[in-house]
C-alpha cells in the first residue's frame, strides 16, 4: 500500500477532551468552582444560538491556530484558514489551507467526501444521517478528524455547547476584529473554553477557545470567524466528483497535530 497525508484542523470542543492571561481571568471568575452557568451567560450563549439556528444556510471564513506541546515540552502553534459553506437541508463544504496541505470536506447529505487537492487524494465516508451532526460525528468516529467549529453549525449550538458544562460566567465586554463583543467562559471536566459573541439583535461567534486542562502545557484551540453571511448558498458545491488521475484512500486518520495520514488500496 501508497501512503499519503493531507491536512486539516483536527480539534474542537468534544475532540480535545479536548483565555485572557490567567490573572486576568482570576480577577472576574466567580470564586466558587461549584457555581452554576450565570444567567447573562445563558442568555448570550442563547441568543447567539437562536441567531444561529434562525439560518437554513450560511457561510464563514475562519482562521484556526491550533497547539502542539512537542517531546521536548516546546509548545507549536500550526496555524490555518479557510472557509465554511453551510446549507442544513444539503449538506456542506468546509476548506482548509495550511502549512502542509490544501484540503476540503464535502457532505452531500449521504456521502462525506475528503480531498487533498495538492497531492490529488481523496476518501469517501457514508454518514448514517442527513444532519450536520451525523456527518460531522461519522467524520470524527471513523478518522478522528474534527470540523473547524462544528458545535457551532450544529441544529442547537446551545445544547452542544453546553453539554457537561459545571460552570460559566460573562467576564466581559472585549473587542474582536474591531467589533464590540460579549466575552463568555466556560468549564467542563476535561477543558475549558472561552467564546467572543457579538453585541446586537445578531449576536455571532467571532472567536472560540477551548484550552485543554490535563494535558501538559495546557494546550489551546483557537478559531476567529469572519464575513459571516446567510441566504442561499450554491448547493453545486456540495457534489464530489474525483479529479481526472486523482488517488483513493482505503483508510485514513488524523493525528494529535490535525495531519490525516491515509493509505491508497492495492
Amino acid at each position: 500500500m501508497s501512503k499519503f497525508k493531507l491536512k486539516w484542523s483536527g480539534a474542537t470542543r468534544r475532540a480535545c477532551t479536548s483565555i485572557v492571561a490567567a490573572t486576568a481571568c482570576a480577577a472576574a471568575w466567580p470564586a466558587s468552582a461549584q457555581d452554576p452557568i450565570e444567567p447573562a451567560a445563558v442568555k448570550v450563549l442563547a441568543a447567539m444560538s437562536d441567531n444561529l439556528k434562525s439560518m437554513p444556510a450560511l457561510s464563514v471564513d475562519y482562521d484556526a491556530d491550533q497547539e502542539v506541546i512537542d517531546l521536548e515540552g516546546q509548545k507549536i502553534q500550526y496555524s490555518a484558514s479557510g472557509t465554511i459553506a453551510l446549507d442544513r437541508a444539503k449538506g456542506f463544504l468546509l476548506t482548509r489551507r495550511g502549512p502542509f496541505a490544501d484540503a476540503e470536506v464535502i457532505f452531500d447529505g449521504k456521502t462525506i467526501s475528503l480531498h487533498g487537492k495538492d497531492t490529488n487524494v481523496y476518501a469517501q465516508l457514508q454518514s448514517p444521517g442527513p444532519s450536520v451532526e451525523e456527518a460531522t460525528d461519522e467524520l470524527r468516529a471513523e478518522t478522528g478528524l474534527d470540523a473547524p467549529g462544528v458545535d457551532l453549525l450544529a441544529s442547537d449550538p446551545y445544547v452542544l455547547l453546553t453539554d457537561g458544562a459545571t460552570q460559566g460566567t460573562v467576564v466581559g465586554s472585549a473587542f474582536v476584529g474591531g467589533i464590540e463583543c460579549d466575552h463568555l467562559a466556560f468549564r467542563t471536566d476535561t477543558v475549558d473554553w472561552q467564546i467572543w459573541i457579538s453585541k446586537g439583535s445578531k449576536p455571532l461567534p467571532l472567536k472560540y477557545v477551548i484550552t485543554t486542562k490535563w494535558v501538559t502545557g495546557a494546550p489551546q484551540y483557537s478559531l476567529r470567524l469572519s464575513n459571516w453571511k446567510s441566504g442561499a448558498i450554491d448547493a453545486t458545491q456540495f457534489k464530489f466528483t474525483p479529479p481526472a488521475n486523482a488517488r483513493k484512500l482505503e483508510h485514513v486518520h488524523a493525528d494529535v497535530t490535525g495531519e490525516m495520514s491515509g493509505e491508497e488500496g492495492q
